[in-house]
């Protein structure tokens, strides 16, 4: 069954394949090193690559939120994200979407031109439920504890996914309470936020390995495991010490694919053609086997 996302006039297609969500860091110090673009130019430039590459959606952050990391000042995000989204917006055809928590750089985003939300807090922030209705845009809600600058310190779970699944449920209620509809919703279970992982618990891997109880929630699925530490521990040489982040390709390629397979509708990645040609195997086999 598919069904679109309406991005102001910019359509997702949800269900016909596995939809790649390009990520487009317009800061100095996000987790991966060959992510970030602080120079706007050479964002919109990284941006309109992965659009040439397959990306159906671009998502432009101006603020890092990998654990332990400060907040940005209001002004300092909209001054990342405005001009990316701004360049990007007339140059490719995709939904563009802000990758932010703060409903002032949201709605900077959206006057530029932003097509979607992707929202790490999940509509926490005050203001950032109004400002999204008010937008009328798709809207991502991510699991995750506390903050980023906090979240390791708050990982402790009886079921990691019926607690995500929980989370999750309750913010849906409050998106649609506060005049979202449910239509515009997708759900992230937050793989990397505030999640055990290394030293024989990892959260991640049950959360991929049973990513369809979370489907179970009737909403679409968008994963990022992209280059995250737990890909680290998974693939490193060395027990109880990550591989760098840049030794983390396969292991990513490897995480969209299985999302997918459990059922993810868009998967977010810093590697767009790589994952893009090894979804399109994904996406045959899927539908082949859902025709026998």
């Amino acid at each position: 069954m598919t069904r679109a996302l309406d991005c102001r006039g910019r359509p997702l297609e949800l269900g016909r394949r596995t939809l790649v969500m390009g990520v487009v860091n317009a800061t100095p110090d996000s987790f991966y090193a060959g992510s970030r673009s602080p120079d706007p130019e050479e964002a919109v430039a990284r941006g309109v690559r992965m659009a040439e590459q397959g990306a159906d959606v671009l998502d432009v952050g101006g603020e890092s939120t990998r654990p332990g990391s400060h907040d940005v000042p209001v002004e300092e995000e909209i001054r990342r994200v405005v001009p990316v989204v701004e360049g990007l917006v007339r140059r490719v055809r995709v939904p563009v979407s802000v990758d932010t928590r703060k409903a002032e750089v949201a709605a900077a985003a959206f006057r530029a031109g932003a097509h979607m939300l992707n929202d790490v807090a999940a509509l926490r922030g005050a203001g950032m439920a109004e400002v999204a209705r008010e937008a009328r845009v798709p809207v991502v809600l991510m699991h995750m504890r506390g903050e980023p600058k906090t979240m390791q310190k708050e990982v402790q779970y009886d079921d990691v996914v019926r607690e995500v699944a929980a989370f999750l449920e309750e913010r849906v209620a409050f998106a649609v309470a506060h005049g979202i509809p449910r239509d515009r919703l997708v759900l992230d279970p937050g793989l990397g936020f505030g999640k055990r992982t290394g030293a024989g618990v990892d959260d991640n891997v049950t959360l991929l390995a049973r990513l369809p109880e979370l489907k179970a929630l009737g909403l679409p699925l968008l994963v990022g495991a992209s280059r995250k530490t737990f890909l680290g521990h998974l693939v490193s040489r060395t027990p109880g010490t990550p591989a760098p982040a840049e030794e983390r390709l396969e292991a990513s390629v490897a995480a969209a694919c299985l999302a997918a397979v459990q059922g993810a509708e868009i998967v977010r990645v810093h590697d767009v053609a790589e994952t893009v040609k090894a979804l399109r195997v994904v996406d045959a086999v899927r539908a082949r086997m859902g025709k026998s």
